[in-house]
């Protein structure tokens, strides 16, 4: 490696570990809300998204952790390091969200057969909250967002779950 890109990856690599760690603090405690008022109103949409931000929390964990493999250095028995484990971090988190659109998509066809009412006030301010933790946490990855595919996909995510406030109106209850 040449001195440059070995001084690149040293500086990038404590904002990076900041930024998941601030991501899945931010995240986490966006699910607990989520639940909670879930639970009170009896909300499938805000229940369901716990689930589906639960995933996000874990995609972060998954992302954060291949970051950090991705920063050791290479050795005899691995030539290459572990640069490729964020390839394979993005694969699993891709599967994830999958599952958790799989599980929302279950519980709305059951929710379907069995309408309730909608908790519209109490939908709209935790959605707004979303937006606000969504939108904190996409901004967290953007500088990196350029140079790693790991902190890409993070980025994305991020962003496009800021961007989809819809998702959560009563209707989509």
């Amino acid at each position: 490696m040449n001195r440059e890109v070995d001084h690149h990856h040293h500086t990038r690599r404590p904002t990076t570990t900041a930024a998941f760690a601030a991501g899945v603090v931010l995240n986490l405690a966006f699910v607990v809300v989520e639940a909670v008022f879930g639970v009170l109103s009896d909300s499938l949409a805000l229940l369901t998204d716990a689930g589906h931000n639960l995933s996000d929390v874990l995609g972060l964990l998954l992302a954060w952790g291949a970051a950090a493999l991705a920063g050791k250095r290479p050795s005899t028995r691995r030539t290459y390091g572990y640069s490729r484990a964020t390839i394979i971090a993005s694969l699993f988190s891709g599967l994830l969200l999958m599952g958790a659109v799989g599980a929302i998509g279950w519980e709305a066809f059951n929710r379907l057969l069995e309408p309730a009412e909608p908790a519209g006030k109490t939908i709209m301010i935790v959605a707004a909250i979303g937006v606000v933790i969504n939108t904190a946490t996409a901004l967290l990855f953007l500088s990196g967002k350029d140079s790693d595919l790991n902190i890409r996909g993070a980025f994305l995510h991020m962003a496009a779950d800021a961007a989809c406030p819809w998702a959560w109106s009563p209707r989509a209850r």
